[in-house]
């Protein structure tokens, strides 16, 4: 696992509050109060409705752990399915059902979902060691913008890195460097408002502005700077964060967001 994102919710009757999230690379597996769910990798920005009062207690699972949920990630893209894990659910229900404070009991459930993990995953063999090894590098060098690239680093194929990705994320890895890169403009966009918009996709490796405002469109629907006008507004649509993150706010499935009324 990379990290567990735990949001809560209370929205008054009748409310509803869209959240949308540009996800990354990975699978998830999602612990709420009526079940346990696997959800896929994304291809592009998703949202959810939430309204009444909910949790979940989601774990953004690394490469080498999702052979252990599905021997074919590329059938779970864009989306999610129940996974069986009654236990799973029970120990995390019981952890967030405590009447203490919130951030204990967020704790105890993100605990609670480790020892699982710990018990259910085996130790990565070699190739599944590579995958996260793979992982670990697009994300560390921002420079890497081409699959041959991560090849020769890793000392291996482009074929291998090809057949990884497919088997250990179900997505090619060219879009999983992609999506990385997406991610660090995104967030660049949205804490960087003086930055140039040049300067930023020339940072990140794109060929010209022009080249990453295409890729925002296919995945966003934004425009870099369509997306950095609305990550100022007071209640931003889209706010990508880089690092796990736990709060009472309502942030969905795979990266955190700021809530939309």
């Amino acid at each position: 696992m990379r990290w567990t994102w735990i949001p809560e919710w209370q929205l008054a009757p009748e409310r509803v509050s869209r959240q949308e999230v540009l996800p990354f690379p990975a699978l998830n597996l999602v612990v709420e109060p009526d079940g346990v769910s696997l959800v896929g990798p994304s291809t592009r920005r998703s949202f959810r409705d939430l309204e009444g009062t909910g949790w979940a207690v989601g774990v953004l699972l690394r490469p080498a752990a999702v052979p252990v949920f599905t021997d074919d990630p590329g059938r779970l893209r864009d989306r999610e399915i129940p996974f069986a894990a009654p236990d799973l659910q029970e120990a995390v229900a019981a952890a967030m059902g405590e009447a203490d404070g919130g951030a204990c009991r967020r704790e105890r459930a993100a605990s609670a979902a480790a020892h699982w993990l710990e018990t259910h995953v085996p130790v990565s063999a070699a190739d599944a060691a590579l995958a996260n090894r793979f992982e670990e590098l697009i994300q560390a060098d921002r420079a890497l913008i081409r699959v041959d690239q991560a090849a020769a680093q890793l000392g291996v194929s482009v074929r291998t890195l090809q057949r990884l990705a497919l088997r250990f994320v179900g997505l090619p890895p060219l879009v999983m460097i992609r999506r990385y890169r997406l991610q660090e403009a995104a967030e660049r966009l949205r804490r960087e408002p003086g930055t140039p918009i040049a300067d930023i996709a020339a940072a990140l490796g794109y060929a010209d502005q022009a080249h990453l405002a295409t890729a925002f469109k296919e995945v966003l629907g934004y425009t870099p700077s369509g997306y950095r006008r609305s990550a100022a507004e007071p209640a931003p649509r889209f706010a990508v964060e880089p690092a796990p993150r736990s709060a009472v706010e309502p942030i969905p499935r795979n990266s955190a967001v700021q809530p939309k009324d």
